[in-house]
């Protein structure tokens, strides 16, 4: 039963390799417009006194 499940498991993950056809690289109307700037703020910490 284990090795039933592990070749479907590699048969599955085999499959779905590749499934969409070889990589193709994005064209210049795909990519972001130049100067575009991304800022913001991020804090991390632990709040004490409700």
């Amino acid at each position: 039963m284990t090795r039933l499940v592990a070749l479907a498991l590699s048969l599955g993950l085999l499959a779905g390799c590749g499934a969409d056809g070889p990589p193709v690289p994005p064209t210049k109307a795909e990519t972001a417009p130049t100067g575009l700037r991304v800022s913001g703020e991020a804090r991390i910490g632990i709040v004490t006194g409700f």
